[in-house]
């Protein structure tokens, strides 16, 4: 793991970091045959996966369980996509200085009928190992496309709606096209949707991040990158990226204004999107005393549950239709 994290330096004089998640299963305690080792240490490998990543596990008998369980969410997930069990609901971002809404964030959720709620924490990660993130991914983006033309055609203001954008998504040649053909279809200002990716999975993508990413930005579209602050993007990657927001992952709002360290932090990404003429966003506002202290440092864009939780597009659109403030 050592060997691996070392940097690979490109041609075009950029560096490319990676990380392995590694599972092991022991001969002849955990398999006696090639089949089922391979098949115990894949198992270890979610593991390694899902407690963070760039990390290993021996493979242990409850895993076998815990595999049977992700196959069962898998085949599950196939059948409630063919089913129309996903749904899109919005969270709202409000302006930081005077709380205003300007706009949401599209997100995921699966409604089956008769069955304990499966968060998306737990089936976006399975859908991401197995592919079918993919179309996931399409369908929200299309409900969203749609969604906006409903909003706009009975003439209520919305500036931004925020769709989440896989790697695998963001990798796939047809990305372009797709959004290009909902933009003509559904007659959308470009600028009112803003495509997200994270700052892991645009490091992950290597040197077609900005070919890419000058495609989407071609089409009018603004592009944002998640969780920042948590991956390894260097700022001179950063600074010849087409995109137009920050979002300060909400793992460093959790303590504020109390914890110095996460006061530094956000100041230091604050301070990076200012110098880059970036917007910035701050998630997982739940008090009014972080709000305070991001406003204070001259965050642009909020949300969190201070503002609301995600919820259907009709739910949203009532909220459109209150007077901004």
């Amino acid at each position: 793991m050592s060997a691996v994290a070392k940097p690979y330096r490109l041609d075009s004089g950029h560096e490319l970091y990676i990380q392995a998640s590694v599972g092991i299963s022991v001969f002849p305690n955990d398999g006696d045959d090639g089949e089922i080792l391979i098949r115990n240490a894949d198992a270890a490998m979610f593991r390694a996966k899902e407690q963070g990543r760039n990390t290993f596990r021996f493979y242990t008998e409850s895993l076998t369980k815990i595999a049977s369980e992700r196959l069962e969410i898998e085949m599950q997930m196939r059948r409630g996509l063919a089913a129309g069990e996903f749904h899109v609901h919005y969270q709202p971002i409000h302006r930081a200085s005077d709380r205003a809404l300007v706009g949401a964030e599209a997100l995921v959720r699966w409604q089956r009928s008769g069955a304990p709620e499966i968060t998306p924490d737990v089936f976006i990660p399975i859908a991401e190992d197995c592919g079918i993130i993919a179309e996931l991914g399409r369908q929200v983006l299309r409900t969203a496309c749609a969604d906006i033309h409903t909003w706009l055609e009975a003439g209520l203001q919305v500036d931004i709606v925020a769709v989440n954008l896989s790697p695998q998504q963001f990798r796939g040649e047809e990305l372009e096209h797709l959004v290009a053909k909902l933009l003509r279809e559904h007659a959308l200002p470009a600028g009112v949707l803003e495509l997200e990716i994270t700052e892991r999975g645009l490091m992950d993508l290597g040197e077609t991040t900005l070919a890419k990413l000058n495609a989407l930005k071609a089409l009018g579209v603004r592009l944002a990158i998640d969780d920042f602050g948590t991956g390894y993007s260097s700022l001179s990657y950063l600074k010849m990226m087409p995109v137009d927001k920050l979002k300060i992952d909400r793992s460093f709002i959790a303590n504020l204004p109390h914890d110095a360290n996460e006061a530094a932090i956000v100041r230091t990404i604050i301070a990076v999107a200012r110098a880059l003429d970036l917007c910035v966003l701050a998630e997982g506002i739940e008090r009014e005393a972080q709000l305070e202290f991001l406003v204070a440092e001259g965050c642009d864009q909020c949300q969190g549950f201070l503002f609301g939780k995600a919820m259907p597009a009709a739910e949203f659109a009532q909220r459109l239709q209150a007077p901004r403030t």
